[in-house]
């Protein structure tokens, strides 16, 4: 299985990028659903499903549990998950409250693994490392063009999805964030956060 993309060209004509393709993502109509991961993991670990639907469906009151004590959550291989918020700038110290704080929202920042993609050789002799950070869930993905602009996880042959249940998330849209694609339709509009 693969992530599928189809080809796209920016259209827009005050972008700098205009008339440029681009790979974007192209992705099922069908979202997976509790059900669906408690199947998984049970064929990959010898948990009752069950018992993985219980704890799926306890994880949602723990985050928020400890979200309401300001605490990040941090789960290995996943990420770290914690509250970010907007507010109303005033002009008064005494002004600035809880009652301005006007977006709730919960930031994510994937785990990243260092990858090692060369090396250099120094002048000493010496051999250094160049590597780069890839998200953790990501570092494997492959990737492979088609010509659907949504997909159907029935024409895909994946009978364990079941049938279409949701509408489709990004079709048509660019969700990269590098380079100079217009698109980056993909991920949250907040900066990466710190894991202090």
């Amino acid at each position: 299985m693969s992530q599928k993309f189809i080809k796209s060209q920016n259209k827009n004509s005050s972008s700098q990028a205009f008339g440029k393709y681009f790979a974007t993502a192209v992705y099922d109509n069908h979202f997976i659903g509790t059900e669906e991961l408690a199947d998984f993991i049970q064929r990959q670990a010898s948990v009752k499903k069950s018992d993985i639907k219980a704890v799926l469906q306890e994880l949602g009151e723990a985050f928020k549990h400890f979200f309401e004590l300001g605490q990040k959550i941090k789960l290995d291989g996943i990420g770290i998950f914690k509250v970010g918020f907007s507010s109303i700038g005033v002009t008064k110290l005494d002004d600035c409250s809880a009652q301005t704080i006007t977006t709730r929202r919960v930031l994510f920042q994937p785990e990243t693994t260092r990858v090692v993609v060369g090396q250099q050789k120094m002048e000493d002799g010496s051999v250094k490392q160049k590597y780069v950070n890839a998200i953790t869930m990501l570092k494997d993905i492959v990737f492979e063009e088609t010509h659907d602009n949504a997909m159907n996880v029935e024409a895909s042959g994946n009978p364990a999805a079941g049938p279409s249940t949701g509408p489709s998330t990004g079709s048509g849209t660019n969700s990269g964030t590098g380079g100079d694609n217009p698109g980056g339709g993909g991920g949250n509009d907040d900066s990466p956060i710190d894991d202090d």
